[in-house]
């Protein structure tokens, strides 16, 4: 196998069209509305249309959601989770059965699933769960290393997740997806998670690690002391992404962060979801910085390593509801959420077409009226 030209394929990435994302600016100002009224919608709009290309954007007609799947040795080695290692498998059943909150959420919003086992630790034959073949045939291998003292695993490992989550994406956008979503699954992720972001957003060890599934007190010391001691072993490597995906993070946060490059590649919009895409996101970043343009943060986990990422990233995310869950389930919630920004932008009358003036109503030097408990200037 040859090794990734990780240039070549930043490269292969340009920015969305600026001139589509001005002409929806100049659109929002003469619908029937007050400027700015839409808030945050107004600027998700924009986007929609800066990555689609046109003004207003077409409707998101076909999004899929990919949901990454790994285990992680550090889980099962420093104890830094609530839950045994073994539920990462038993949940990927869960997905292919619909049981799972992510799925749910899927059916009820017409998104299409597609769930790979990059490196669940499980014999799938012998385990007596309904998996399918397809969702297992790529797998790069059986769990992770335990970060703190060794490698997740080989460079050519991480290479070939990297590709893995290339070619995800290429399957999806070829089979129509007009948007992805990067889901995760893993007990323990949000270690390897943390140890990224930590890293490339130059943060210190205690201030990136959360509860993850909620874990106690001691728990959280035992998982702060091994993202400490894997950062110590990756601080060499920000430098080469591929190196430092073998060595702190997975195979599944590689191939999430192949998915998320690709994307970009393929000039497809992503809507990211928690800590996991994240820190997926600040690698594919830290190769192309281009990508991140392609990318919309759903949601604020109230992981503090997904807050570092945001700020690093430069993404302001559509909801903050206190979740934590994963899976691609803050990304579902937030998707009706932005397909109504485009659908606002495509559909509002302008004040010509619905020959509403479109003067104030106030003089030009009245004073505006700041609503009570909101800060002066305040929307």
């Amino acid at each position: 196998m040859d090794d990734l030209d990780l240039t070549a394929w930043a490269a292969g990435i340009t920015l969305p069209d600026d001139a589509a994302r001005q002409a929806a600016l100049a659109r929002q100002a003469h619908l029937t509305k007050p400027a700015g009224a839409l808030g945050r919608l107004e600027e998700a709009s924009a986007w929609l249309a800066a990555v689609s290309g046109q003004c207003p954007p077409p409707p998101v007609a076909h999004p899929a959601l990919a949901i990454f799947a790994g285990d992680h040795g550090v889980a099962r080695t420093a104890r830094t989770s609530a839950y045994p290692s073994e539920v990462t498998a038993q949940m990927v059943a869960n997905f292919v059965t619909g049981g799972a909150a992510a799925t749910v959420l899927a059916r009820s919003r017409g998104v299409t699933v597609r769930v790979v086992d990059v490196a669940v630790d499980v014999d799938w034959p012998s385990s007596g769960l309904p998996v399918p073949e397809e969702v297992t045939a790529g797998r790069i291998r059986r769990g992770s290393g335990s970060i703190d003292r060794e490698d997740a695993m080989t460079r050519r490992e991480s290479e070939a997740a990297l590709r893995l989550g290339a070619r995800v994406a290429d399957e999806l956008v070829d089979a129509g997806a007009d948007l992805l979503i990067p889901g995760d699954m893993g007990i323990g992720n949000t270690t390897p998670a943390a140890v990224l972001v930590g890293l490339l957003a130059d943060v210190d060890p205690a201030a990136v690690v959360g509860r993850g599934t909620g874990i106690d007190d001691l728990t959280w010391m035992r998982k702060a002391a091994a993202v400490r001691d894997a950062m110590r072993r990756g601080r060499g490597l920000k430098a080469d992404p591929v190196g430092l995906l073998a060595c702190c993070a997975g195979p599944d946060l590689a191939a999430t962060t192949g998915f998320l490059l690709q994307a970009a590649v393929r000039r497809t919009p992503v809507l990211l979801d928690g800590v996991v895409s994240l820190a997926a996101a600040l690698v594919a970043h830290r190769v192309a910085f281009r990508a991140s343009a392609w990318w919309c943060a759903s949601h604020r986990s109230t992981e503090p390593a997904a807050e570092a990422a945001l700020r690093r990233l430069g993404l302001e995310p559509l909801l903050d509801l206190g979740m934590r869950l994963g899976e691609g389930s803050g990304a579902l919630v937030a998707l009706p959420v932005l397909t109504a920004a485009g659908d606002l932008l495509r559909e509002m009358a302008t004040f010509e077409d619905a020959g509403v003036s479109d003067r104030g109503a106030e003089p030009a030097d009245a004073p505006t009226p700041t609503p009570a408990g909101a800060a002066p200037g305040h929307p």
